[in-house]
């Protein structure tokens, strides 16, 4: 605690700067609580509280409630140690109890790291968010998780964002296009908007913004996340830039992709150097195995540590539906004429005129094989760039105008696979009287236009029962679109969509049925769009089908044999291999359709292009690590001698949180003369349902301002707040809102997990409770006064690296230099020598408070001698992890000594430099030992009235 300003404030993180330490505080005293603000050492004085001359006041308040919640929210705000690779509030949110995800919880926290930093490759489907979640948790209780910022495509904003604070009671606010309208409300064109919200998530196109760009360079953050971060892997984008940025400016990474690299090995070298930059060979291209594998953790469906787990909650894919679909006398017509003219050109060369024309013929087909209508757009598209008055011009205008015609004809005229979709969504049951559900995807815009313009009639359906979704919509648009189809009250029926929805997005919770109405010529798409259905959480065993057009022509339903041929081949490697990227070995969805494509055309034959699932050998440097990590990290936890994962065994005064909230609330409203009328909060409890609810008061409106806005009005919690007490209500009632009954997917109450807010913001009025460096006296179970202590162990960062607790027992207070100092070996044990963890009678306020002070100072000092001795292993420990990095860096030094490229050796050398700093500032370096009760015997006499008032003043 510090006063600035002649105010009181607790210290939650400290910066250095340029002129000394940049504190980050949250007021106490009266006129700045529920104030955050951070000081320049430079330019205010900061004095720090001296705990040796902490004041002793007596608690007269009934059972020592005032004492107690003191104690409860100063061990609440005490940060779990940095290093302490057990996992905490990870394990106690709305998330199941998957072995497989905390493991990779733990391997973010890896102490052997130098800071959180990790690649989530996981393959599609295994939780990604939820681990995302418990990793952002574990760094928020350690006390490294006050600044965070999301990064994700733009259409699932909404949904990380419902994630984040349904399952792990982290606010984030939401900074799409909407959001962005409320800060240029409330802010300044000048301000930085990330100085202003501490937690946000934004999407990436958002940032492509120069001034979002301008405003990052600025910004240094403890946490960053960058969802399906393969689209940063090119190292010439804008993507690439901002990332590389982001990853500069913040304590700890997060990456998450199921296909975490494009086949470019400088490319992926870049972002696990991103991560650490001493994984990274000097040459900018090479993998350091060994480094690599501490940053990333790979699985699948089924690797045996997943399958083990997932059970009944992933029910298995049935076997994928591949129809057959005969061309009608028109589409054959236009089949026919793309092979004779365009595909395979029977008078020599198609009648192309750009500079590649081995290309456009295929875009042609492949549009053709999306609809007739869309084929005619990028006909029309085409004639559109042309000159009729240029020859070569004029002779592909011609083409293309037969093309059309047919086209043209083909689109007024019955289409094989549109019938083949409708029969087959009447054969699942899909239609107005029924509640099934389907997801069509298809690649092309028009195509989805047709779908939904076309659809509801045929299936005896209203127009708002069939939903579009494509990259054109803006990002509000999307996001509504997708958060109604996982709602049981949702109108939408049918779901037709672009491959926008193919990553990131769930659409399992009410639906399925996936059908693929044209076919991508990736495996890497294919496998995405599958994922939407199939993956965790998905309780009916998913379908996929594909409608596969069969023209008459030879050559073209040639060539459509191979695209059968791919979608075998995706269901081989999901079964067997759980990644579909390693049959190719791009790991780019342009790379593999452009291979597909010299496939099509005769140039390579699919089986030089796609191995067999049994023949994944011939591995490139990069995949044959992947596929490393995936044996490895997949393995069951005996077979691969994984430990058991430990789970920090957090003790507390009070039995539960609601029993914190309430004791809180009722000292605060309900005591008499409290300013707030008797019961101001109107508190309520229906222990049947595991439910509480009250009126927030104003100080705490201010604080659920930062909640999600659509959370605050379709729940208005305001005005009521209603609160899950156990974890079973919380996910009964959370599984109750995804299905979307009540016409929104927050639950009815939240669940009040040990992040939430309300509990931080009652911990922080019970802090303030006591006066500037004072500390509770109570009766408790002991033969003489004693002093219960907690030291910390911190570095320049302000980081706590180890904590201790002590008792300091004063056989003679006439003599308190005469005190017996004894460490604790839990926080637990600390608890139970204040005898306050039970329901313990206050008979009245401890008499001579004051002379109890004398005690303070001795006890801090002896208590400090002691931290010396406690804290070697930790500081031990603490170097040794540091040297070892250190270690590591030395030797990438001398390899890039012997590279010729001295520029990248500067640019690299420049990062390990940076993260040579960022490890000095992990040196521990400080010890501070702390009163937190003063304990009398139980037989000690009350104070009178009057000499307690005095004391108080």
């Amino acid at each position: 605690m510090v006063v600035v300003r002649d105010e009181e404030w607790l210290v939650t993180a400290i910066d250095p700067s340029a002129d000394g330490w940049l504190v980050h505080c949250q007021g106490l005293s009266e006129l700045v609580r529920d104030t955050t603000a951070s000081f320049y050492e430079g330019l205010d004085t900061i004095v720090e509280l001296d705990p040796s001359k902490a004041k002793v006041i007596a608690d007269d308040s009934p059972g020592y409630r005032k004492a107690r919640l003191w104690l409860e929210a100063t061990l609440r705000k005490t940060p779990i140690p940095l290093n302490d690779p057990r996992l905490s509030v990870s394990t106690q949110m709305l998330a199941d109890p998957l072995q497989y995800q905390h493991k990779a919880v733990r391997q973010a926290l890896d102490p052997a790291n130098l800071r959180p930093r990790i690649l989530i490759a996981d393959a599609v489907g295994l939780g990604k968010t939820l681990e995302i979640g418990m990793i952002l948790a574990e760094l928020v209780r350690r006390g490294r998780g006050d600044r965070i910022l999301i990064v994700t495509p733009r259409h699932v904003l909404e949904q990380m964002q419902h994630e984040m604070w349904s399952r792990f009671a982290l606010p984030f606010v939401r900074l799409d296009s909407a959001g962005i309208q409320r800060v240029r409300q409330q802010l300044p064109a000048t301000r930085n908007p990330f100085t202003f919200f501490k937690r946000a998530i934004i999407s990436v196109d958002t940032l492509k913004n120069e001034k979002y760009r301008a405003h990052l360079k600025r910004q240094h953050w403890d946490a960053v996340v960058i969802d399906e971060s393969h689209n940063a892997t090119n190292t010439e984008t804008l993507v690439n830039e901002l990332v590389t940025i982001l990853a500069k400016n913040t304590d700890a990474l997060i990456f998450a992709s199921a296909t975490p690299h494009n086949g470019r090995p400088e490319s992926f070298a870049q972002l696990i150097g991103m991560l650490e930059p001493t994984a990274v060979a000097a040459d900018g291209k090479t993998i350091r195995e060994n480094e690599a594998k501490r940053l990333i953790i790979r699985r699948h469906r089924h690797s045996p540590e997943v399958a083990a787990e997932v059970g009944a909650d992933w029910a298995e894919r049935k076997e994928p539906i591949n129809r057959l679909v005969p061309a009608s006398a028109a589409e054959n017509a236009v089949a026919e004429e793309l092979s004779t003219v365009w595909l395979h050109p029977t008078h020599g060369t198609s009648p192309y005129s750009g500079a590649n024309n081995r290309l456009f013929p295929w875009t042609l087909a492949k549009a053709f094989l999306s609809s007739p209508t869309a084929l005619l757009e990028t006909v029309r598209e085409r004639i559109k760039r042309l000159d009729l008055n240029t020859p070569d011009d004029g002779r592909e205008i011609s083409a293309l105008t037969s093309l059309e015609l047919l086209a043209a004809t083909a689109e007024a005229s019955e289409s094989g696979k549109y019938t083949a979709l409708v029969n087959y969504l009447k054969s699942v049951k899909v239609g107005g009287s029924s509640t099934e559900r389907a997801v069509v995807f298809a690649e092309r815009v028009p195509t989805l236009r047709w779908l939904k313009a076309s659809l509801p009639k045929s299936l005896g359906l209203k127009p708002e029962n069939v939903a579009i979704l494509h990259g054109g919509l803006t990002d509000v648009e999307q996001q509504e679109i997708i958060d109604s189809f996982k709602q049981a009250s949702s109108p939408i029926r049918v779901l037709v969509t672009g491959d926008v929805a193919s990553e990131g997005v769930n659409l399992h919770s009410q639906c399925h049925e996936l059908i693929h109405f044209d076919i991508p010529w990736s495996l890497i798409r294919i496998e995405q769009r599958n994922g939407r259905i199939d993956r965790y959480g998905q309780k009916v065993p998913p379908q996929i089908t594909t409608l596969l057009l069969t023209p008459t022509d030879n050559k073209f339903s040639g060539d459509l044999k191979v695209l059968t041929r791919l979608l075998e081949r995706e269901h081989e490697a999901h079964t067997a291999l759980g990644d579909v990227a390693s049959l190719m070995g791009m790991y780019s969805v342009k790379a593999e359709e452009d291979a597909i494509r010299d496939v099509l055309s005769g140039q390579k034959t699919l089986d030089e292009q796609v191995q067999q699932v049994d023949d994944v050998a011939g591995l490139d440097s990069i995949e044959g690590f992947l596929a490393s990590l995936m044996r490895t990290q997949g393995a069951k936890a005996e077979d691969a001698g994984v430990e058991p994962i430990e789970v920090v065994p957090e003790a507390r005064l009070y039995p539960d949180d609601v029993t914190f909230l309430r004791e809180a609330l009722e000292e605060a409203y309900i005591t008499p003369g409290a300013k707030e009328s008797a019961n101001g909060v109107e508190w309520r409890e229906y222990p049947k349902d595991s439910i509480v609810q009250f009126i927030p008061p104003k100080d705490l409106k201010q604080r659920l301002s930062y909640l999600p806005q659509s959370y605050l009005t379709d729940r208005k919690v305001t005005e009521l707040f209603k609160l899950a007490t156990t974890k079973g209500k919380g996910k009964a009632l959370l599984a109750e809102a995804l299905r979307g009954d009540d016409h929104t997917t927050w639950p009815e109450a939240h669940f009040l997990g040990p992040l939430h807010p309300v509990l931080d913001w009652v911990s922080d009025r019970a802090l303030s409770t006591l006066a500037r460096n004072q500390v509770f006296a109570v009766r408790a179970d002991v033969e003489h006064p004693t002093v219960i202590l907690v030291g910390t162990l911190t570095n320049r960062r302000g980081h706590v690296v180890a904590t201790a607790y002590f008792k300091a027992e004063f056989p003679n207070p006439a003599n308190p230099e005469f005190c017996l100092v004894q460490t604790l070996e839990s926080v637990g044990d600390a608890i139970s020598q204040t005898g306050m963890h039970g329901t313990p009678i206050n008979k009245g306020p401890v008499a001579g408070a004051v002379e109890l002070e004398a005690l303070i100072a001795p006890a801090v000092r002896r208590a400090e001698a002691t931290l010396e001795g406690v804290f070697e292993a930790a500081t031990q420990a603490t170097h040794e992890r540091i040297a070892a990095w250190t270690r590591r860096s030395e030797d990438w030094k001398d390899d890039a000594s012997l590279f010729t490229q001295r520029s990248v050796v500067r640019q690299l050398t420049s990062e390990v430099t940076a993260e040579q700093r960022v490890a000095e500032a992990m040196e521990p370096t400080r010890q501070l030992v702390r009163p937190l009760v003063v304990l009398v015997p139980l037989d000690t006499p009350t104070a009178n009235p009057a000499t307690t008032a005095t004391e108080g003043i």
